[in-house]
């Protein structure tokens, strides 16, 4: 090798360390400047795995307790002291037993009281029940006119059957009529108006 290559070789060497040590020291001030900020991003990320941790643990804990208070209350249904820790544990779950229990025994206030329930489904079921027990043509019909109403043609027919009662068959007719050709009752709809609505 000659010597221009060789001082040509260097050159090339210097400036590549040249390089080097001018972006490690770009990099050194980059995290200068930013430090607080990553320390503090990475703090936070930490935390917010942590706590997620955490509450996904306490979460399951709290189910598992009020699963076993369930089985409590199945063994001894008036345990009020059982019914309190299943509220403050679950007030879905407490919502879904007081509405069992409340069917069973056809409690009208009881399944009133539930129909503003934040459990899923309770509120409706409960609004249903009530009506049904009660054999109350407004409540059914309020019931009916809900936008997701779960036994909205069940509700139709019964209303049928409370007009039919009362010799009102035009009415009754027209309740039966609402309900939809897809409708599981639909059948049972045509039936009455055949033999029950002439």
């Amino acid at each position: 090798m000659s010597l221009k290559e060789n001082i040509e070789m260097v050159k090339e060497e210097l400036n590549s360390e040249e390089k080097f040590f001018e972006k490690a020291v770009i990099t050194e001030r980059f995290v200068k400047k930013y430090k607080n900020i990553m320390i503090g991003a990475v703090v936070a990320v930490t935390l917010f795995v942590i706590g997620d941790v955490v509450y996904s643990i306490n979460k399951q804990q709290r189910l598992e307790a009020a699963n076993k208070v369930l089985l409590q209350l199945e063994a001894n249904p008036n345990d009020k002291a059982t019914l309190t820790t299943l509220a403050s544990l679950s007030p879905t779950l407490h919502d879904v037993w007081i509405y069992s229990q409340a069917v069973v025994a056809k409690d009208v206030k009881t399944l009133e009281t539930l129909q503003n329930s934040k459990a899923l489904l309770i509120g409706d079921l409960s609004s249903y029940e009530a009506a049904q027990h009660l054999q109350d043509f407004n409540k059914l019909q309020n019931y009916s006119q809900k936008q997701n109403a779960i036994y909205r043609d069940l509700a139709q027919v019964q209303m049928a059957l409370l007009l039919m009662n009362e010799n009102r068959l035009d009415e009754a007719r027209s309740q039966l009529s609402m309900i939809s050709i897809n409708s599981p009752l639909a059948q049972l709809s045509r039936a009455l108006m055949h033999y029950g609505v002439k």
